[in-house]
């Protein structure tokens, strides 16, 4: 992630973690003061939704300070690593990519990256063996559900977040962006389609791990039955089928099961901007505000605050009032002591 670092002050955090049968479970309510990775290994396999092709995926534990990085793993037994950053990102058409620089590229980041930032974790390596992540049931609940099984295990090093200092606006296209000072992370996405079956859908949400899996971690990804052909003839979409993506046709939904929410779209953008803005490289104090946005506005806006060094800082978390009163019973008994074997 590029510099700028410094301390800065910011109030209201708290750690309400949650229990697991694997240490402290993910957390439950915001983010707390340290760093958090898997507690143990995730493996999960799928098809990609543009590529159509099978995908294996394993996620692991890392050391504090890694970030969340991808390794690109070949028949010949070798990987590229990619590090989860907005530096990387390569193409942001019906979807987000990165790439290297040199040919490798992984696509279809944003789901996976949108369960580990909205479930608060910071550091895990991602092991894939083809050039797109798993599309599941196109939300990112079975991330969500892999991640809570294994739990969170917390770390020593302290949580770093990226505090936006100043508003941060980008329009493109008719589509409207904007990040701006917020004590916490919070979305405010509107969309608008030509169909009465979405409209105009609005949602507003504070995310933290419990916001994250009742409200958004479920919606799915979504098309429409007219531009199939057009998305296949281009090479996109292969993948695509009813148990992943919510088919609109010209007067219904496609799917028989309906819709997981009745503003699943909407929702789903908030999916995808979670994921998007998780290419920051730490967790966000800020408020990101889109209409008619999607991939290729998130990635414009976050490009923006970086270009803007007086734009965004990053501040540690302060540590719990127990852990100071602790440190501090601990320096004055090894006062204590040592002012003993000194008399």
């Amino acid at each position: 992630m590029p510099g700028n670092a410094g301390q800065g002050g910011f109030e209201g955090f708290s750690s309400d973690l949650g229990n697991s049968k694997n240490g402290l479970g993910a957390m439950k309510g915001f983010i707390g003061a340290r760093q958090t990775t898997l507690a143990s290994e995730i493996s999960l396999t799928g098809t990609g939704v543009h590529s159509g092709a099978p995908v294996s995926i394993s996620l692991y534990p890392a050391d504090g300070d890694t970030g969340l990085r991808f390794l690109l793993s070949n028949s010949d037994g070798e990987s590229t690593e990619i590090a989860a950053d907005q530096r990387w990102v390569t193409g942001v058409t019906l979807c987000t990519v990165l790439g290297d620089g040199n040919g490798a590229s992984v696509a279809t980041v944003e789901h996976l990256l949108a369960a580990l930032r909205g479930l608060g974790v910071d550091n895990a390596l991602i092991e894939i063996d083809s050039p797109e992540v798993p599309i599941m049931d196109g939300s990112a609940a079975n991330f969500v559900e892999a991640i809570d099984e294994v739990g969170l295990a917390e770390l020593d090093s302290p949580r770093r977040f990226l505090k936006v200092l100043k508003p941060i606006v980008v329009e493109d296209a008719g589509a409207f962006g904007e990040l701006t000072p917020h004590n916490g992370f919070h979305l405010d996405i509107e969309i608008e389609f030509d169909t009465p079956l979405i409209g105009c859908q609005k949602i507003e949400i504070d995310i933290n791990p419990g916001s994250f899996r009742r409200e958004l971690s479920r919606a799915r990804t979504f098309g429409f039955m007219k531009d199939v052909e057009c998305l296949w003839a281009a090479g996109l979409a292969l993948g695509a089928s009813l148990d992943n993506t919510v088919a609109i046709g010209e007067d219904r939904i496609i799917n028989r099961e309906g819709l997981r929410y009745a503003d699943e779209f909407v929702r789903h953008k908030a999916l995808d901007a979670v994921g998007d803005l998780a290419l920051a490289g730490a967790p966000i104090l800020g408020a990101y505000r889109s209409r008619r946005g999607g991939h290729r506005l998130n990635s414009l806006v976050l490009k923006a605050m970086f270009a803007d060094p007086e734009a965004w800082t990053l501040v540690e978390a302060p540590r719990p009032a127990r852990e100071i009163r602790h440190a501090e019973f601990s320096h004055r008994l090894a006062a204590a002591n040592f002012a003993a074997e000194r008399s």
